[in-house]
């Protein structure tokens, strides 16, 4: 079994051109890269988004975990049904002004229905920089944990999910919630690049996201992921990183459990300090890092974290103080 290095993985998934509607470049990698992983099923769903079954050994199938990041980002696409010459649309969160001056630049790089911006892949042990890493780098992420499982020959059962046309709306990941295909305690895992905000820093590992914008993120879920990076000897951050929104209140919106982990990302959509058009960025250390807790977090039973619901903490202290509330009563 040869097993791609999480380099080889970064590079093959990262060179692949992509945009919200059209990601069929890298599911096709993301395919080629875990057709000979051991263990591992692949299926996709009606909308395109592609589905990952590692299942190894005889521990119940009864899912805990599922990774999902998504294989879009905001790029340039043919514009539908239109006869002129070079026509396109620019799909994803990027101000017209700012995509005009790279247009301007020269930096749009066609290929195909596609076009991108025009900057080379550099993947080195200090720091990863790509015309897009959110969120091919948590494509990559899932490839490289699915991976280190069967290398490692982990008993367990996991899903990844890797969805489309995030970039407009979590368009394939609210199709994925809405034909929820996991059992209803699923927990959703958003793997992902983001803006560090809120004391978050690059290079001091991934980010424990306990929400985004939009929502809050499941308390139980954020509980099993510290204890484990605890455990580890894991660095982790946790914060609430309300830049932005993510997959993870698209899947809650659909009413299952979720959270969110990140990897820091310099010059968001290709934006830097300046609002100039740049290659996006991320250090290897905290890419390594997260892979590490992944493989950790959904190789471990959740019985062994000792992880209960907020009603079964209030009903455990009931019982532990049951006393101190019977004698202080008749002070009431």
């Amino acid at each position: 079994m040869a097993v791609p290095t999480l380099t080889t993985v970064l590079k093959r998934i990262l060179k692949q051109p992509t945009a919200p509607f059209h990601e069929y470049h890298v599911r096709k990698e993301i395919e080629k890269l875990l057709a000979d992983c051991p263990h591992v099923k692949l299926k996709r769903d009606r909308f395109g988004n592609l589905i990952a079954t590692y299942k190894n050994g005889k521990r119940p199938s009864k899912e805990q975990w599922v990774l999902g990041a998504h294989m879009d980002h905001p790029a340039f696409v043919k514009t539908p049904g239109s006869k002129k010459r070079g026509s396109w649309d620019f799909l994803g969160g990027v101000a017209p002004e700012v995509v005009e001056e790279g247009i301007a630049m020269g930096l749009r790089k066609a290929k195909g229905e596609i076009a991108t911006w025009n900057f080379p892949v550099r993947v080195t042990d200090e720091q990863i920089e790509a015309p897009a890493c959110d969120d091919l780098v948590g494509c990559a992420v899932i490839v490289a944990t699915l991976w280190g499982l069967a290398s490692l020959d982990i008993k367990t059962t996991v899903h990844a999910v890797f969805t489309r046309a995030e970039e407009v709306g979590f368009i394939g990941a609210y199709h994925l919630g809405r034909k929820w295909p996991f059992s209803d305690d699923a927990i959703f895992i958003s793997v992902e690049t983001s803006r560090p905000v809120n004391g978050s820093f690059m290079g001091d590992g991934p980010v424990l996201r306990v929400g985004d914008r939009i929502s809050v993120f499941d308390a139980d879920a954020i509980d099993a992921i510290l204890k484990t990076a605890v455990a580890q000897g894991l660095p982790l951050q946790r914060a609430l990183l309300d830049a932005g929104a993510c997959e993870a209140t698209a899947i809650r919106a659909c009413g299952y459990r979720s959270v969110g982990l990140s990897i820091p990302l310099g010059n968001y959509h290709n934006m830097d300090k300046a609002k100039n058009i740049a290659p996006e960025y991320v250090m290897m250390s905290d890419v390594k890092q997260l892979v590490s807790l992944l493989k950790a977090l959904v190789g471990t039973k959740a019985t062994n974290f000792g992880v209960r619901t907020l009603e079964e903490r209030f009903e455990l202290r009931m019982k532990e103080h049951a006393d101190h509330m019977k004698a202080a009563k008749k002070l009431f």
